[in-house]
């Protein structure tokens, strides 16, 4: 399974790729960034064009998304959620399935924690990954969680079936 996750926001996107396998490995991860001074439907092109343009070079077969959740600051949660559909959209017009995750359940899947802060995120998908060094930034990083925690949800899906 390659699996394209992605970390949204409106000037910060992260993504990461990974492909499971014999192990599973990080194959690109990174972040895509508009000027937060630029008018928002302009920031949404860009933002849609560079993360087509990932899924075209990449060919990842679904893309999982960390969904807005909550949010304090309703400016941002807004933000997030344009974001959020851009990138959803990206991938429906590449024909790839997407999968919607909770903060939480990204970080309970990676750390154990709901809770967990993002350098503990971080260590442990570097750790996961058998990365030499924290994946950065913390965007990229929480991108790469995000299609590890689908890689996991699926094998506890597979699990279950096997177990009936």
């Amino acid at each position: 399974m390659f699996v394209l996750g992605i970390d949204p926001g409106l000037t910060t996107t992260g993504y990461g790729l990974v492909r499971s396998g014999r192990v599973i490995e990080a194959v690109a991860a990174g972040v895509i960034e508009t000027d937060p001074t630029g008018a928002t439907p302009t920031r949404l092109y860009e933002l849609h064009r560079q993360l087509s343009a990932l899924i075209t070079e990449h060919g990842p077969q679904v893309m999982a998304i960390e969904q807005v959740f909550t949010n304090r600051n309703r400016h941002t949660a807004i933000g997030v959620g344009r974001a959020g559909g851009v990138a959803m959209l990206a991938a429906a017009q590449a024909g790839l399935a997407v999968y919607e995750y909770v903060p939480t359940m990204v970080k309970a899947a990676i750390t154990g924690d709901g809770a967990a802060g993002k350098e503990a995120v971080q260590r442990m998908v570097a750790r996961r990954l058998h990365l030499a060094d924290l994946p950065r930034p913390a965007d990229a990083a929480d991108a790469l969680a995000v299609a590890l925690c689908h890689l996991q949800s699926l094998m506890a899906a597979l699990d279950r079936r096997a177990a009936r």
